[in-house]
């Protein structure tokens, strides 16, 4: 089998890591926007249903 090394991903190349946080950032914001609109649905349900 072939000797595989170990990768070293601080010296390789083509880690983005700005590109990474910017995908985490976008992550917490859909996330947290998606919360408040789900919650919002569950009040006005709560409010007009019962």
């Amino acid at each position: 089998m072939a000797d595989h090394g170990e990768i070293q991903y601080s010296t390789a190349d083509g880690n983005d890591y700005l590109a990474h946080e910017q995908t985490y950032r976008l992550f917490l914001q859909l996330a947290k926007w998606g919360i408040a609109v789900i919650v919002a649905i569950l009040a006005l349900m709560a409010f007009f249903l019962v």
